[in-house]
């Protein structure tokens, strides 16, 4: 019977995940959008890890600030990331549809294309967890960067049709947060207020809210339910005009918590 793998967050920035991927009786590990170095470094140390590949999910700093500190500790650990992105230290450089074999974690990824939030965004899939960085967050989306409102429509539309018992790793603790604004959109959801209550307690404890499951996220999250009846209406409501297909309904609703929300 295979060893169990582990799936860790490593706490960085103000509300950063960094995540951690071992298997017992493997010392090599994988980091996911590793902003800092510090705080891998030191969760290393404490499970007798050694680092061998770092999967990128996109440019920004916050997820790849780490990765130079990282390299000059552990020069062998290979980086992968997305091809469409000008991130230097890229040694792998993947498009949707090719693989990453992991040996350390002994799992295999598929590469998914997620452009929106930035134009070359790539997410992780595998062993039935997505490692999706800044496209699909606990109950909400990235904001719109350097991609477009209809990339990450159609991003997030790709997503939502994966197994509901997904687990999704994104890289945020912006769960509560999310779910404020998904109660303006949907206030008598019940299976959204059943989550704000569930990730009230998770965080009293200091507990982290995620990994979700796409089956929440299809529940309550309203970025990945553009063609409900009742978040159609709300856009609308917002939009003061039609919204003639989920396209639309998704960027009337990202303006809206752009413009009003956050």
């Amino acid at each position: 019977m295979a060893a169990e793998l582990h799936i860790e967050p490593i706490p960085a920035f103000d509300d950063n995940y960094i995540w951690l991927l071992w298997r017992e009786g493997h010392a090599g590990c994988t980091v996911v959008d590793p902003g800092d170095d510090e705080p891998v470094r030191e969760a290393l140390a404490e499970r007798g890890l050694r680092l061998e590949s770092i999967l990128i999910t996109h440019k920004h700093g916050d997820h790849v600030g780490g990765i130079a500190a990282l390299k000059a500790v552990w020069p062998q650990a290979v980086v992968y990331g997305p091809a469409d992105e000008p991130i230097r230290a890229l040694e792998r450089r993947l498009r949707g549809g090719e693989r990453v074999v992991l040996e350390g974690p002994g799992v295999t990824f598929e590469v998914l294309d997620v452009p929106g939030h930035t134009e070359g965004h790539i997410a992780y899939l595998g062993d039935g967890v997505l490692f999706c960085g800044d496209t699909l967050f606990a109950c909400g989306c990235g904001r719109v960067f350097s991609g477009t409102f209809e990339q990450l429509a159609a991003s997030l539309r790709a997503l939502a049709a994966l197994p509901p018992a997904t687990r999704v790793y994104c890289a945020h603790e912006y769960t509560l947060d999310n779910i404020g604004f998904a109660k303006w959109v949907e206030p008598d959801n019940p299976d959204l207020a059943a989550r704000e209550q569930q990730v009230r307690v998770l965080r009293e404890r200091g507990e982290p809210s995620v990994p979700s499951t796409l089956a929440e996220e299809l529940a309550t999250n309203p970025f990945l339910r553009t063609g409900e009846p009742t978040v159609i209406a709300a856009a609308e409501r917002w939009a003061g005009q039609t919204l003639d297909d989920p396209s639309a309904v998704f960027t009337a609703l990202r303006t809206w918590k752009d413009k009003d929300y956050d």
